[in-house]
């Protein structure tokens, strides 16, 4: 037995920190891997584990964060290959039972269990080690950049939703909002060949997301018609969901990503028959969404770098927080374990 020490960020409670230094390590035990954590975004629903905000049924305290991480594998249990050791690595967080079809398909909305997440129900990427099912990994290129890697999976989520509107290309595609999810979305629907348009409430984001691909870029809903193949939605504030559908062409398809913080989303059933416009709604990201986005970074098609703006030591996490909570241009912000 090898005995490794590193040190972790726990949410003790709603609100309360803390740092441990000498955190000890298990060997993985059969079926699991053990990864050195290189790099961990910090994102919204992070914030909310912190504040006490998240809804009951999707976070347990005490917690150690992280589900956007990127890192190297150290040591795998029994049944696990010994090839994987030393490879680059994301992995998918939401748990399913293991050989049910669910599990099989990577269906995160026919969960067979009870809701489990790394980061949220289980220890995260706020950490030097993480422990998880190796069936859960996705290998990357050798030499891969694991800081920009650990982009994959906020890329995974919104990969999904690309997938769900259905487009090809040349598709018109309206992307509303400029945030990490957005940025990423608009580089997935570039490499597919789409013309993407981003609608975000103040123009802070426009050069960004010409970098990123956009071809359009607007700060006033208002001003674009009802031409959009397909609409994704990458804000999560109230009454969000009614604009996207609102720019949807008859037949055309919105995909919903964000989670508003209250729900005043009053979508006409009327606007939507009537329009034959199709809404579909994504919460995490199913394996076949992690695997496009993977093979998108790996072909260069993804890059979170540029989105990345902050870099912390996780014993200053609760700096990296306050980064974010302030909204003074924090996009991206990574701990280092």
């Amino acid at each position: 037995m090898t005995q490794r020490t590193g040190r972790a960020v726990r949410i003790t409670e709603p609100g309360t920190l803390e740092l441990l230094d000498d955190v000890t390590v298990p060997d993985p035990g059969p079926g699991e891997a053990l990864v050195q954590v290189a790099y961990c975004g910090i994102c919204g629903s992070d914030r909310e584990v912190f504040a006490g905000t998240r809804p009951a049924e999707f976070v347990r305290y005490p917690v150690v964060p992280g589900h956007e991480w990127s890192g190297t594998v150290v040591a795998v249990g029994e049944g696990v290959p010994d090839g994987i050791v030393g490879r680059g690595v994301v992995g998918q967080g939401i748990r399913t039972a293991e050989g049910t079809p669910a599990s099989v398909a990577g269906d995160t909305d026919g969960w067979p269990q009870d809701y489990e997440e790394t980061g949220f129900t289980l220890s995260g990427g706020w950490a030097t080690w993480l422990t998880l099912p190796a069936r859960y990994l996705h290998l990357l290129n050798e030499g891969a950049d694991l800081r920009a890697a650990a982009g994959i999976e906020p890329a995974a989520c919104v990969a999904e939703a690309v997938l769900l509107a259905d487009v090809t290309v040349g598709s018109k595609v309206a992307v509303v909002g400029a945030g990490t999810l957005g940025l990423l979305c608009v580089q997935l629907l570039k490499g597919a060949g789409c013309e993407v348009t981003v609608v975000h409430h103040n123009d802070e984001r426009r050069e960004l997301a010409a970098t990123c691909g956009a071809a359009h870029y607007t700060g006033d809903a208002t001003t674009l018609d009802a031409t959009f193949d397909a609409v994704i939605e990458a804000a999560g504030v109230p009454g969000i969901a009614r604009t996207a559908v609102r720019l949807a062409r008859r037949g055309g398809r919105v995909v919903l990503t964000g989670i508003p913080a209250t729900d005043a989303d009053d979508l006409s059933a009327l606007e939507l028959v009537s329009r034959n416009v199709h809404v579909l709604t994504v919460f995490g990201a199913p394996t076949r969404a992690w695997a496009y986005a993977v093979r998108a970074f790996s072909t260069g098609v993804l890059d979170p770098t540029p989105l990345i703006t902050h870099e912390f030591d996780i014993a200053d996490a609760q700096a990296a927080l306050d980064v974010l909570a302030a909204r003074t241009g924090a996009l991206k912000v990574l701990l280092k374990p």
